[in-house]
């Protein structure tokens, strides 16, 4: 090898170097983008009925009464659910009407369901209430969302104006949603969650109404904690009503010994 052979293999050597160098500075400057921080959790809309409000309420309250002691879920309604970094940016999608997620850190306080803030995890139940507004969202883009981006296992969807209007899907094996057949009841099972949907008319917050409701395997209505205080405030007036029948009972049979014993005593018969 001539020397200015040599020469220009050192100089194209040295050249590599650097740009070995320029590399690794180019990595050890690079920081991931961050996700977003300033997120919103209320964007100040009302929901669609008063009966709407109520309804996820009554879907809440059952599913802690259901796993009461348990702190390895989380529920919430009207909750903006964050999934994506462009999603959080445009603002362009509020959260399920009710969802539960589960094996999560039910003590862990949100103020929305944040997923790159939750190892991943997306709700793995989702019901939505529907209204004439918006029952093509909630059957077209929303349920395309959830079976595709969510992956939750079980969507269904309920107008509370409309008692025959409950349906349900699971996500099957090709990871896309089946519909789930109704019992006679016309009730829909959801395994991940051991319960039974399904309806239930009557009178909550003075507005009476087709409810969607849990029921447990057996078929036994999940009782709120205000049904259960009711429950119990009649029992009681049950037990108060017997007392007083079984007192005047006694009474009325002390009072008739007694007559008799007067009557007996007039006869000069001593007992």
């Amino acid at each position: 090898m001539s020397q200015v052979e040599l020469t220009r293999e050192i100089s194209s050597t040295i050249d590599d170097i650097k740009d070995i160098e320029n590399i690794e500075d180019i990595e050890d400057d690079w920081i991931p983008e961050p996700p977003p921080t300033n997120l919103i959790f209320d964007d100040g809309e009302p929901l669609e009925s008063n009966r709407h409000r109520i309804a996820i309420s009554v879907l809440i309250k059952a599913i802690h009464k259901a796993y009461q002691g348990r702190d390895d879920y989380f529920t919430g309604g009207n909750m903006f659910v964050y999934y994506s970094s462009e999603q959080a940016r445009n603002r362009d999608y509020k959260g399920p009407d009710f969802f539960v997620a589960l094996n999560v850190d039910g003590t862990k306080e949100r103020q929305g369901w944040v997923v790159w803030q939750e190892e991943g995890r997306y709700p793995d139940v989702i019901v939505e209430l529907m209204s004439p507004s918006t029952a093509k969202v909630d059957r077209g883009k929303k349920k395309d969302l959830y079976e595709r981006t969510f992956r939750t296992e079980y969507y269904f969807i309920y107008d509370p104006f409309e008692e025959n209007s409950l349906e349900g899907w699971r996500l099957g094996g090709n990871l896309r949603y089946e519909a789930i057949a109704p019992n006679d009841r016309q009730w829909l099972w959801c395994e991940s969650l051991g319960l039974w949907l399904g309806t239930w008319s009557g009178t909550i917050l003075k507005e009476k109404a087709t409810w969607l409701r849990f029921y447990d395997r057996d078929g036994n209505l999940i009782l709120l904690g205000e049904e259960l205080a009711e429950q119990e405030k009649q029992r009681a007036e049950q037990e108060k009503q017997r007392a007083e029948q079984e007192k005047q009972r006694a009474d009325l049979a002390e009072a008739k010994l007694q007559e008799l014993r007067d009557r007996m005593k007039q006869m000069g018969i001593e007992l």
